[in-house]
């Protein structure tokens, strides 16, 4: 029997009701992947799509054996769909792009030729942005400043899913919430080689955008939660109980100074300072509480740690038309 032959390229592509945009993308990628290889997949992720999106995925698996198209039992967001491709995804080189043809196909090379350079991760920059700038454009700008500072990665456009990367560098990431555009911080603190290309910023043509000024907050909370991770996730004492310590500390010295003037000038500390004094005990409090839950944070992160990552994402059904397998008989 032949050996299996290692797949070069994956090419995975999130949709969410896109039945009029699907068709089209995959004619291009085709088109652009002449001139690259032919050892490529489209791994297509229907996240819960309520239009006819799987049904023209499905019709394209039928006619191609590199189209694999995956349904996804409702609407995880954008993040799962990415994993569940990324799971699947066979090539040595994984590119995400969104399937609504605001990314070109055409410069897939661009990212294939800087990973060659020995980059890990290619990440897209839309240097000339064409969003509306109230929604889009400036909480992208605050956001992506904030990312580069807080995460010591310098990256100009963290939000773009227009990314390629080595398969050993995104297998394994953990990824939940809206973290796929945090993947460069993610890699970067395991130790790949990250590199920014600029590429178009396509006018989206038909069909409707899901991402507004809304998810702003998202990202936010997302961001704290990653610069958390990144210092802290394997030492959550030292977060908490520094701050914990911090509390307790002040209020241990302001209560030393009430009980000196109480026992030095006999002064009624609940008349004199009753605020002062509450402030003491609720500094004490809440420091005690810091620490607690530093220690708390220890034993899950090593619970977490030892114990078998759950996917984030549930499958519903997977397409794909399987190649004949040749078999050579000796003699």
């Amino acid at each position: 029997m032949e050996a299996v032959t290692q797949l070069k390229y994956s090419i995975v592509i999130p949709v969410y009701n896109e039945q009029e945009n699907v068709g089209q993308l995959y004619s291009r990628i085709v088109e652009t992947m002449r001139e690259v290889s032919d050892s490529y997949e489209i791994v297509f992720v229907d996240d819960g799509s309520r239009d006819d999106t799987f049904k023209i995925l499905s019709e394209m698996c039928e006619r191609d054996a590199r189209v694999i198209a995956v349904q996804l039992r409702k609407n995880f967001g954008q993040t799962a769909a990415l994993k569940a491709g990324f799971d699947l995804a066979r090539g040595e080189v994984i590119i995400s792009m969104d399937g609504d043809l605001q990314h070109d196909p055409a410069e897939i090379p661009a990212f294939v030729a800087k990973l060659s350079e020995g980059y890990d991760v290619v990440s897209g920059w839309r240097a000339q942005r064409r969003d509306a700038w109230l929604t889009r454009r400036l909480p992208s700008r605050v956001a992506n400043w904030l990312l580069a500072r807080l995460c010591r990665v310098d990256l100009h456009d963290f939000g773009t899913t227009f990314k390629a990367y080595r398969r050993e560098v995104i297998t394994d990431l953990p990824l939940y919430g809206d973290m796929h555009r945090f993947i460069p911080a993610l890699a970067s603190w395991s130790g790949a080689r990250i590199a920014e290309i600029p590429i178009k910023n396509v006018v989206r043509q038909r069909g409707k955008s899901n991402y507004g000024l809304s998810r702003t907050l998202t990202v936010v909370l997302d961001l704290i939660c990653l610069k958390f991770l990144l210092d802290y996730s394997t030492k959550p004492l030292q977060f908490f109980g520094g701050w914990g310590l911090l509390s307790t500390g002040a209020g241990g010295l302001i209560g030393l100074g009430l009980i000196f003037k109480k026992f030095v000038y006999d002064i009624d500390v609940i008349q004199e300072h009753g605020p002062l004094l509450f402030m003491t005990v609720v500094l004490i409090v809440c420091g005690i509480q810091l620490i607690s839950i530093g220690l708390i944070g220890e034993m899950l992160s090593r619970t977490y740690y030892e114990s078998q990552k759950k996917a984030i994402y549930s499958v519903r059904e997977v397409k794909r038309r399987i190649s004949p397998v040749r078999v050579h008989h000796a003699g």
